[in-house]
């Protein structure tokens, strides 16, 4: 599979432009997430009160990939309670790995359905997971 079918409109627009790409000032939660085999890292800042995600923001470097879900993955999950947050991380990662591939059925992930592809290249699941699988061990703390 070519990048081409990788990089969509989407994906351009969220790592080149990314709405969630600086410090929470007001988070209460900050949990680092790195990918040693290509050295994407990122911080993932959230301010979770009262079981909800009030707002999420990243920093941090890596490629477009990484970047771009990981800005799709902080738009998504703010106004959302602890347990949807944690459930659209295990969502994706189940449409990374191929175990879901029922559009119906990941319609929720919204934008995130533009990694959907991702899964059939082994050498950039990470990329694509690596904010998802840094959200749910920041969570797993914050029930």
């Amino acid at each position: 599979m070519a990048l081409d079918d990788v990089y969509t409109e989407v994906l351009g627009e969220h790592s080149r432009n990314p709405d969630h790409k600086h410090h929470l000032s007001c988070a209460t939660c900050s949990v680092k997430g790195r990918n040693p085999s290509c050295g994407d890292e990122i911080t993932l800042e959230l301010q979770v009160e009262d079981g909800m995600v009030k707002d999420a923001a990243f920093t941090g470097i890596g490629c477009a990939i990484s970047q771009a879900s990981t800005d799709i993955m902080a738009e998504l999950i703010r106004g959302k309670s602890v347990e949807e947050a944690r459930g659209l991380a295990q969502k994706f990662i189940s449409m990374i790995k191929g175990e879901i591939t029922d559009e119906e059925e990941l319609e929720e992930l919204d934008e995130a359905l533009a990694l959907k592809n991702v899964s059939h290249m082994p050498a950039r699941v990470k990329c694509a997971v690596l904010a998802w699988h840094t959200l749910d061990d920041a969570l797993k703390n914050d029930k």
